[in-house]
């Protein structure tokens, strides 16, 4: 019985090999149309997937999409209610959390040691961050005791109103309170910070009497629709006495423009399977017409329809795989190119495209063999009097 069955695996790969390299124009043509496809396959999923991150990475450079605020108004700054910097200091930088500010506002006047006399009422941005903005770093520093020669950061805006220059020293003035800070860098935002002045999150707290207060809490959140989501919610949860808003226009306009890049790549790439589908059936039913004689004789001399069926379905799953492993690696290459096109950089290979790319070509050849069905109900006897 075994040495039966090992003769049975022999022939069966032998007739395998035979009727793969019977006509190679033709087995040319269909590993043409499997690996074509399974290129265009993989290079459109592995933009997909880079497009995911590439689309939350560009949005999060655009600032928070997220804000913490007090309960009772939406306009901290007019209001005049605050926070508990507790909050903020619970927050740690995990996915999906890239970068959060705290921030406490208030209107002071301000003066320069050559000019004293001449005040200059504006609003004074005191932050505390988790992580450094990109190009410009924010001041993060605690709430430390007073020195005469730390840092502050001033909008451009007000720098020409006021005649400043980086290193030019700034009193700071509420009422009787008063503190000082250097200019350690002059911005350009192009909103209103550029007429605000950003010192430490602890001169503002000493200079409003507000020790251990923030006006806003602003969040960068960088993921899918979905994990932002769960944070929020979570976030509301840790914290029923404040008021945890997204900014929709960012989270939603992103979720938009990645849901609508997946469903024309998602469609793209199901169009051409079914192109590489029938493709592959077109030269599948020419090649079930050639092969009823060989079919026939199978048949004559034992061969189950099970076995048969068995031969042509290995004989296009080889197919689709061969065709599938070299397209794929090609299509990942062209991805590259494709991405740096549409997105201006380069797009990363994701390796976990190139098997879902490869197993999707062998089903197509799999589910293109349908055409050998016709086999089955082939008659010896009349293939052999010439009837079929």
């Amino acid at each position: 019985m075994p040495d039966r069955r090992s003769a049975n695996r022999t022939m069966f790969w032998r007739v395998l090999r035979r009727s793969l390299f019977a006509n190679r124009g033709r087995l040319f043509v269909i590993l043409l149309a499997l690996g074509a496809g399974a290129a265009i396959t993989a290079a459109l999923l592995n933009l997909q997937v880079d497009a995911k991150r590439r689309i939350t990475t560009d949005f999060s450079s655009f600032g928070p999409n997220v804000i913490i605020a007090p309960r009772e108004s939406h306009a901290s700054l007019s209001s005049g209610a605050t926070l508990p910097e507790t909050i903020f200091d619970q927050l740690n930088l995990d996915s999906p959390l890239e970068g959060a500010r705290a921030s406490l506002y208030l209107i002071a006047e301000a003066s320069s040691p050559p000019h004293p006399q001449k005040r200059v009422r504006l609003v004074v941005a005191g932050t505390r961050t988790l992580q450094r903005s990109k190009g410009i770093a924010a001041p993060s520093s605690e709430s430390q005791p007073y020195n005469s020669n730390q840092h502050c950061f001033a909008g451009d805006r007000l720098a020409s109103r006021m005649h400043l220059q980086v290193s030019d020293g700034v009193v700071l003035r509420n009422g009787d309170r008063k503190e000082e800070c250097g200019i350690a860098q002059i911005w350009v935002s192009g909103d209103a910070e550029d007429d605000q002045i950003v010192p430490s999150l602890g001169v503002a707290q000493r200079l409003a009497g507000l020790p251990g207060r923030v006006s806003l809490i602003q969040l960068t959140l960088r993921g899918t629709p979905q994990e932002m989501n769960s944070y929020i919610a979570g976030l509301r949860q840790r914290f029923p006495d404040v008021e945890v808003r997204p900014l929709r226009e960012f989270t939603q306009a992103q979720a938009n423009i990645y849901n609508r890049i997946s469903g024309i790549l998602t469609a793209t790439v199901a169009v051409v399977l079914i192109l590489t589908a029938l493709c592959v059936m077109a030269a599948m039913t020419n090649v079930a017409m050639e092969r009823k004689n060989d079919v026939g004789l199978m048949k004559a001399i034992g061969g189950s329809v099970r076995r048969v069926l068995r031969l042509f379905l290995a004989e296009a799953a080889l197919l689709g795989l061969a065709g599938g492993m070299i397209g794929a690696a090609i299509g990942i290459v062209i991805s590259i190119g494709l991405g740096k096109a549409v997105f201006g950089v380069a797009a990363q290979p994701r390796l976990i495209v190139y098997p879902i790319s490869v197993a999707l070509t062998v089903i197509v050849a799999i589910l293109a063999a349908y055409p050998l069905r016709r086999l089955v109900q082939i008659r010896p006897a009349s293939v052999f009097r010439g009837e079929e």
